[in-house]
């Protein structure tokens, strides 16, 4: 028996998966993809600052350093922001491996290309152990602990939790990895439009010069992302000139963090409790932190020999303390901003300072933008939604 089963090999799971080595406990992660990282799911921004939860982050993991973001309104004008700390995009296939590696330095150990289909329970109740398949091959692996750090896909969580992702709080996105683009490749291009992008946006990524991510999010509906892809590019010839090298989609939370992660021998952590920065769908760093959070936690509950869901329950407190109240702000920003017609979001970015941007994403100084919004009157009750 070992002491944690983690599933998933993303940053969640690779980064809780090394606290814990380095405190001594075996760790297995088990990874459904051939590859881990590929394929890319991701916008794969972060922070420079982030680095201070990650460690230094390779030179071979970063495509671009950017200096700061450029914020479009629907009728084209824009607001640069610039970035104190500065930050990355990043090739989520070597960085990815690279966290897998360093929880592998730290003692865990790591296995590609199994699926893990179901839980195991013991004679208690308690959650302790995964059941799956590698490579043809079907196994049990026992455990003290279980970790899910699947995603926001995986049936896993609601076997043991009963969590699931809701339709409404959850954004469909396209994404294509572009050759041959034109743009400034030192800031990420974000464009806003409640006709090309319902509730979500528009973005480009530069991953060196003329190389970009470029994706939209959007409410699931009848009409797919693709069609909205296509409406862009015929209002950006400098994008659509180019080519695409690499197609991906899925869907990435926007609200809805779980509230109870945890129960006896099992933790939820990273984007499949949730854990996205609601008004850009960032989840690295919150994933990285979540990960680090629950083996903090764990490792204390298996020092006591006590992985009872009240012991674990810590998990809980600690996160929404530190995360997740945070997190419900800036997701009543995202309510707020999905409210807001084309023509508001011209007004926003004209009345709009660069700082303030920055605080808003962090879910800080909201009163501006309320203050903002009730100088139209029909505008009001949004305002006050956001106060």
């Amino acid at each position: 028996m070992i002491d944690v089963a983690i599933i998933g090999a993303g940053p969640a799971g690779t980064c809780c998966a090394k606290r814990l080595a380095e405190n001594g406990y075996s760790v297995k992660v088990f990874e459904k993809r051939a590859e881990i990282g590929a394929p890319k799911r991701c916008g794969e921004g972060l922070s420079e600052a982030s680095q201070s939860f990650v460690d230094k982050i390779p030179d071979r993991c970063i495509a671009q350093k950017m200096r700061g973001a450029r914020l479009y309104a629907p009728n084209g004008r824009y607001v640069d922001v610039i970035l104190k700390e500065g930050g990355f995009i990043l090739e989520r296939k070597v960085f990815d491996k690279w966290l897998a590696e360093e929880a592998v330095k730290a003692g865990a150990s790591v296995q590609a290309n199994t699926f893990v289909s179901s839980l195991i329970k013991d004679d208690r109740g308690y959650f302790a152990g995964v059941k799956g398949e590698f490579m043809g091959n079907e196994f049990d692996e026992k455990a003290r602990v279980v970790v899910c750090a699947t995603g926001a896909e995986s049936p896993i969580r609601n076997q043991a939790l009963g969590v699931f992702s809701k339709v409404d709080l959850v954004d469909s996105c396209i994404q294509y990895e572009m050759t041959n683009v034109d743009m400034i490749s030192d800031f990420i291009h974000i464009y806003l439009s409640s006709v090309l992008a319902p509730r979500g946006y528009v973005w480009v990524f530069p991953k060196g010069e003329h190389r970009a991510n470029v994706g939209l999010g959007i409410v699931p509906q009848e009409k797919k992302p693709g069609e909205y892809m296509q409406k862009f590019f015929k209002e950006h010839p400098e994008i659509s000139k180019g080519s695409i090298i690499e197609a991906n989609a899925g869907c990435v939370p926007v609200g809805g963090m779980v509230k109870d992660m945890v129960t006896n021998g099992f933790v939820l952590c990273g984007e499949a409790a949730n854990h996205v920065n609601p008004i850009h769908g960032g989840g690295i760093k919150e994933a990285v932190i979540s990960g680090q959070m629950a083996a903090d936690v764990i490792g204390e509950c298996l020092k006591k020999n006590d992985v009872s869901k009240k012991a674990l329950s810590k998990y809980n407190e600690d996160w929404w303390e530190e995360r997740g109240n945070h997190l419900k702000r800036v997701e009543k920003l995202r309510e707020t901003l999905e409210k807001l017609a084309d023509q508001d979001l011209n007004d926003l970015v004209d009345a709009l300072k660069p700082d303030d941007i920055i605080e808003f994403a962090r879910g800080a100084k909201l009163s501006i933008l309320g203050k903002i919004l009730m100088r139209k009157p029909r505008l009001v009750s949004i305002a006050r939604h956001l106060l």
